[in-house]
């Protein structure tokens, strides 16, 4: 009987933790508004590049539609430089870090939106 129950911990334990630690999918739709709220500014709501201050930027924005480019960065890259900000992936320290401004969440919705611009 000790065995039944302690083999029944376990798989309560594993599910638990399978459960707790489930991701939530990315939402391009929600992307899109942060992105428009965030990023629109430099890089233009549709992700052009073409923002009203990004016209006065040098470098200039990067074009997010462009699928050759966008198709390069991984998720991991693109998380650090809307999080952490272009100096710190080696790019223009005029893009800002927003980890103050998003969640993780935010985050993943703004990157699933990039990605769809690409397509």
């Amino acid at each position: 009987m000790r065995n039944v129950t302690v083999v029944g911990a376990m798989i309560l334990t594993f599910l638990w933790i399978a459960v707790g630690t489930t991701a939530v999918p990315s939402d391009a739709a929600k992307g899109k508004d942060t992105f428009a709220k965030t990023c629109g500014i430099c890089h233009g709501n549709t992700g052009k590049g073409d923002g009203p201050a990004g016209a006065a930027l040098n470098p200039k924005p990067k074009d997010l539609t462009d699928k050759a480019y966008v198709s390069k960065l991984d998720d991991t890259y693109l998380t650090n430089i809307i999080g952490k900000g272009g100096a710190a992936v080696g790019k223009s320290p005029l893009m800002p870090p927003f980890s103050s401004q998003l969640k993780d969440q935010d985050i993943k919705d703004v990157i699933a939106y990039v990605r769809s611009l690409a397509k």
